[in-house]
């Protein structure tokens, strides 16, 4: 039987044909890659705004409005009820001098409804750039304003200064809610209140860069030049953070919370409208939380330079009035502290710095253990503060210096988590005008008055800083009870959270 034989494998004879068959397959695989690689859509990243940009762009606006806050504050007492306001006597100019500084006041919640309405309708950016114009643009021209003294300016000069102080408090009515937005809405995930301490960081900042340029003027000039032409200086000077600024601005691009918004359709048509209707309790509850902050932070730097540079007795009261070619009467007289004006500034520099410090520390301690439990120990804290104060202003310059470190500590630490507190309250497309409403709400009911009526209580206590403190402690009371009833905002959806 014959057995079936296999064919048997044999070695692949190579030919021409096949190596130019293999050349045209390795041509047609390369024009079909190059074909594939042209047509392909090809996705990139959405553009993002750099850490750097953000803190740049956050904090240089809000340093300007506390830069022009001092600058003002000091202007008012010490140069502009001689220049603006000739035609009084020295009482009444000095009241008309602080009345124009209390305008801008005025115009902060109508500047936070304008400006918020456009944050929340066209965006962040463009917002903040019209605002940081309107505030820079009004602060630059008072150092250009021909005074009263000039023939023919004894109505338009001061008409002009409450013109652009007014100006000046509507950009700053927008300006903290888009800095606050424009630092949470570009922060990474579980560092919102980091971030959010950027813009607060321009409230210390803005303090000593005003202060220390008043101490070299003081030092450099003598009081006639400073009142002919000096106190311009500090004014002029702001157009430079405000060209900085404009320029870091105008590179952003929008947020990435509110981009969600425009691409959903979710645009609200009148925010204000839309944020009284669905986040009123959110207003209200945002006022008085930002409420016993702003109270410190008067308290802490207007009334306590008034209270330090006041003469301490009768003896030292009259010896200035007489160098001041002025009347004194005693039965008007409320002693202070006796300090001089440089040398309680010094202490209040000091005590800022400490300020700058804590901010940045709240920003970790209220993404750690959240902001409503921090604020509250904090707040406790400074209720506890008020109930001090006599007893630490009576301690000489070590319980003054006391008072102000362990004062501004704490404003650092209630100021930081604020740039996260408030804008958390609110739905994104309504964020913008809801944290603007309750943060300038809030510097209308204690900002704007704390002042006088902290002058009046140490004037009722005929020289004793106690009901000063008892104030300062109400207040805080008032904000307990707002962060009781509030909840923890640091686990909220920041990016699809619609109103």
């Amino acid at each position: 039987m014959r057995q079936k034989r296999f064919p048997t494998s044999r070695p692949a004879r190579f030919r021409p044909t096949d190596a130019a068959h293999a050349v045209r397959s390795l041509s047609y695989l390369r024009k079909l890659s190059t074909r594939m690689s042209t047509t392909a859509p090809v996705t990139t990243p959405a553009p993002a705004n750099t850490r750097g940009r953000v803190i740049l762009a956050s904090l240089i606006g809000t340093s300007i409005e506390f830069y022009d806050f001092y600058v003002y504050a000091t202007a008012a007492v010490l140069v502009f009820p001689a220049l603006f306001f000739t035609s009084e006597d020295p009482t009444t100019a000095l009241l008309s001098s602080f009345a124009v500084f209390g305008v801008a006041f005025i115009a902060r919640p109508v500047g936070s409804i304008l400006f918020g309405h456009f944050g929340d309708r066209i965006g962040r950016k463009g917002t903040l750039v019209g605002s940081l114009l309107t505030m820079g643009i009004a602060t630059v021209l008072i150092g250009c304003l021909p005074t009263a003294q000039v023939p023919g300016w004894e109505f338009w000069a001061p008409f002009l200064l409450v013109v652009m102080r007014f100006c000046q408090g509507l950009g700053l009515g927008g300006e903290w809610s888009g800095a606050a937005l424009l630092a949470t809405e570009n922060a990474p995930a579980g560092k919102r209140a980091i971030y959010g301490t950027f813009p607060q960081l321009g409230a210390p900042i803005g303090f000593i860069v005003a202060n220390v340029l008043f101490l070299i003027l003081s030092l450099t000039i003598a009081p006639e030049a400073f009142a002919a032409w000096g106190w311009r200086i500090p004014f002029l000077l702001s157009a430079v953070l405000v060209i900085v600024g404009l320029y870091v601005r105008l590179k952003l691009v929008e947020t990435p919370a509110f981009q969600k918004v425009v691409d959903t359709g979710e645009v609200a048509k009148l925010p204000l409208a839309r944020v009284f209707r669905t986040s009123w309790w959110q207003i209200v509850l945002g006022t008085f939380i930002m409420l016993a902050t702003y109270v410190l932070f008067y308290l802490m730097t207007a009334f306590t330079l008034t209270y330090g540079t006041t003469a301490a007795t009768t003896a030292q009261a009259q010896a200035a009035a007489e160098k001041a070619g002025k009347t004194f009467s005693a039965a008007g007289f409320v002693p202070g502290l006796g300090y001089s004006r440089n040398d309680f500034l010094i202490m209040l520099i000091v005590g800022v710095v400490f300020f700058g410090v804590f901010t940045l520390v709240a920003g970790p301690l209220a993404e750690r253990y959240g902001r409503r439990k921090t604020l509250i120990w904090v707040t406790i804290g400074i209720i506890v503060f008020g109930l001090l104060f006599v007893p630490l202003f009576a301690g000489g310059t070590v319980g003054t210096m006391a008072l102000l470190i362990i004062g501004f500590t704490l404003m650092g630490l209630t100021f930081g988590p604020m740039g996260a507190e408030l804008p958390e309250l609110f739905p994104t497309n309504v964020r913008y005008t809801g944290s603007a409403i309750s943060y300038n709400l809030s510097s209308v009911l204690g900002a704007a008055v704390a002042p006088t009526i902290a002058v009046w209580l140490w004037t009722l206590g005929h020289g004793s800083t106690f009901w000063v403190g008892v104030y300062l402690s109400a207040a805080g009371v008032l904000t307990l009870i707002a962060l009781l009833l509030s909840k923890e905002t640091r686990d909220v959806d920041f990016t699809e959270n619609v109103s």
